[in-house]
């Protein structure tokens, strides 16, 4: 189900909404919006020792489970200053970007209504800060590679498939 599916009235001039393809238009001002993807960042932050930074998510959706550290897009924000804020944010580190490694599809939490998530990741070196849990994180920790939390600890698909992948080395 499309985002914009239940929306009937247009929120600028109350006008009745004309609905396509996971698109809204009205045809009294001319407003338009789509159903797109949530655009989020996240980075694997590895540490001298070869060991990979995760963050459990302190709330819903996927309360207690283990999460590669970012967060959403706030609007007209630049991705990769985007990756820098939310990891200051989550970890109290300052990291700067490096590669990047994937974008991946999820969902924000579970039913119909919850939106799609559009996942960038990169790899990320720590520059500054020092790690303490905030914002949205309950706990920061480093995990080596044969250490990672299984697949049951981890909250969302796509963070299960970006941990396999560099688990197994990539």
């Amino acid at each position: 189900m499309a985002r914009v599916d239940r929306w009937t009235y247009c929120p600028r001039c109350a006008t009745e909404l004309l609905h396509s393809h996971e698109r809204v238009d009205c045809p009294a001002c001319g407003f338009v919006t789509h159903s797109n993807s949530e655009p989020t960042v996240g980075a694997l932050v590895v540490d001298a020792d070869g060991r990979l930074l995760l963050v459990r998510r302190a709330g819903d959706p996927h309360a207690g489970t283990w999460d590669v550290p970012g967060g959403f897009l706030d609007e007209a924000e630049a991705p990769l200053d985007a990756l820098r804020r939310e990891l200051r944010e989550e970890t109290g580190l300052e990291v700067e970007p490096e590669e990047f490694v994937a974008v991946l599809l999820d969902r924000y939490g579970a039913g119909p209504d919850v939106p799609t998530t559009l996942n960038l990741y990169w790899t990320a070196r720590v520059v500054g800060g020092e790690l303490a849990p905030g914002d949205d994180a309950a706990e920061a920790r480093w995990f080596a590679r044969d250490e990672l939390p299984p697949d049951d600890e981890i909250g969302f698909a796509n963070v299960r498939e970006i941990l396999r992948g560099w688990r197994e080395g990539g």
